[in-house]
């Protein structure tokens, strides 16, 4: 039961503060861009959109930092025993995110917050460069941790416990490097969309329609390399997790038995861990041997031989991660950035067209297509933890073991309620707050007169 709780407290919150960390990324990386384009050329509209998307960036941030912040106490309050075992390695690179990562994101996002009439403009354009790589190294760092859970590398066994020798291994780790590429794509793909949809919104609503249609550009523009980038990216991750975490892969096709050549299943009913034997409505073959060892008879190993095997070589267990969440997770994290992709390069032809702002089917489609990349990112990190399961590190400890020894049944129960309560608070202040700034109208267009003056630190 403790155990339950604990994954099931530790689940909600890493969702919770999942949905902040892709926007804060991104939108960091397309407002830099914004400003940079202002800085280059002088043209205002573009002052405009740095001011109102660095807006919402800024909320943005401001909650997700506090739904980040109650994970820490989870590791020692709810995961003794793992923090006690591991900590000599899965400490390193949380020292080095809030040492150096967090505090370069929040001290310079400070400095371009209040430091518009206060530095020059290209120390203050540097700001806000300086806020997007301290964005992007805060999951360099995160990442580099939550790979080293998957592949274990870097370590030698010290009493019984994994000792860090090998800082560099850590950041070489192919878990890692081709993980941290897709998240730093995925989040360029959220961060689009946002700003695709806000664009989209205003256009549709009687914004400012030579600005709004900049920022739809924009957002079109890097949208469609960075969802591209991002599928290419997650097929090759694949093959690295199906050399490095097999059981997860074959989960994810619901995959019972060795096939070589293996097909991909677009639909089927049945599969799961208690029911071995699916119906396949629509398959493509040799589709799976691609995505899983990019050959096109390559072999992927059934969950029951792996099952054997590793009852074998660890003992006697289940092994056997949830093949529901696993399969279905996939095919959410693989159709969805099809459906954005094909909408971006409508975007492209509407462009081309020069019809984009007036196009009211596809500002329609991009307004509600806002949705998709937290169901893209939500069902990524689905089948990367759960497909672990029953590990919390690969091939050293089982997430049973893993757990507080003394952690009270009730106290987990009261705090999950809690944190469902304090979370859904913040969810919903944070998505007012971003809806309620995305629609306000743009201040108004400086004069030729106000060009050169100072701009004032605070938006009126």
């Amino acid at each position: 039961m403790n155990e339950d709780l604990a994954r099931i407290q530790f689940a909600f919150t890493s969702i919770n503060h999942f949905f902040f960390v892709p926007i804060t990324i991104g939108l960091a990386f397309l407002t830099a861009l914004l400003q940079t384009t202002w800085y280059r050329s002088k043209r205002d509209e573009y002052l405009r959109l740095t001011r109102f998307f660095g807006t919402l960036l800024v909320i943005n941030v401001a909650i997700g930092v506090v739904t980040g912040l109650v994970q820490e106490f989870e590791f020692g309050m709810n995961w003794g025993a793992y923090s006690r075992l591991v900590g000599n390695v899965f400490g390193a690179p949380l020292a080095m995110e809030g040492l150096g990562a967090f505090f370069l994101e929040s001290v310079f996002l400070g400095l371009w917050l209040f430091g518009w009439d206060k530095l020059s403009r290209r120390v203050h354009l540097a700001t806000i460069w300086a806020v997007a790589f301290g964005s992007a190294f805060s999951a360099l760092f995160i990442l580099a941790a939550n790979s080293w859970m998957q592949h274990p590398v870097g370590y030698t066994m010290v009493n019984g416990k994994p000792q860090l020798n090998d800082i560099w291994a850590l950041f070489t780790n192919p878990v890692f490097i081709w993980g941290y590429a897709k998240v730093l794509f995925a989040s360029l793909t959220t961060g689009a969309i946002v700003m695709l949809a806000v664009s989209a919104w205003q256009l549709r609503h009687g914004g400012d329609r030579d600005v709004f249609t900049r920022s739809a550009r924009l957002g079109i523009f890097v949208l469609v390399p960075a969802v591209l980038f991002a599928m290419l990216v997650g097929d090759e991750l694949g093959v690295i997790e199906a050399k490095y975490q097999p059981m997860k892969i074959a989960a994810a096709e619901a995959q019972w038995t060795t096939c070589q050549p293996c097909s991909f299943s677009v639909f089927q009913i049945g599969g799961g861990n208690n029911d071995q034997t699916p119906t396949e409505i629509i398959a493509i073959p040799h589709l799976l041997s691609l995505l899983a060892t990019n050959t096109w008879n390559g072999q992927v190993v059934g969950l029951d031989p792996l099952q054997a095997q590793y009852s074998q070589q660890y003992g006697p267990g289940n092994y056997v991660p949830n093949v529901f969440v696993q399969y279905w997770s996939m095919r959410v994290m693989a159709y969805l950035p099809v459906l954005v992709l094909l909408m971006g390069l409508w975007g492209l032809w509407l462009i081309r067209r020069k019809r984009l702002e007036t196009s009211r089917v596809f500002l329609w489609v991009a307004v509600w297509a806002a949705v998709l990349p937290f169901l893209m990112n939500t069902a990524g990190w689905l089948l990367t933890e759960s497909g672990r399961q029953p590990w919390i590190v690969q091939g050293i400890m089982l997430t049973k073991d893993g757990i507080s020894p003394n952690v009270s049944t009730t106290l987990l129960w009261i705090s999950l309620v809690t944190f469902i309560l304090l979370y859904g608070a913040l969810g919903t202040v944070d998505l007012i707050l971003m809806l309620r700034y995305s629609r306000k109208q743009l201040p108004p267009q400086r004069t030729e007169a106000e060009i050169d003056t100072p701009i004032p630190a605070v938006q009126y």
